[in-house]
């Protein structure tokens, strides 16, 4: 299943066993907040001024 930016933060997490640890590797420290069980990919890369498109990248390798 391919990572979209429409994902939720906790859907990415359930889905890629790894994804936390590329997340937080890319500054999204709080990958366990509650934020993350609503907010998008897109909407916390938006918050945390990270790069929606590297983020994907790394999450679909």
């Amino acid at each position: 299943m391919a990572i979209t930016k429409d994902m939720v933060i906790r859907e990415i997490i359930q889905t890629r066993e790894d994804a936390a640890e590329i997340l937080m590797a890319h500054g999204m420290g709080c990958v366990g907040c509650p934020g993350s069980q609503m907010e998008t990919l897109e909407e916390a890369a938006a918050v945390h001024g990270m790069n929606l498109d590297h983020l994907l990248e790394a999450l679909n390798k």
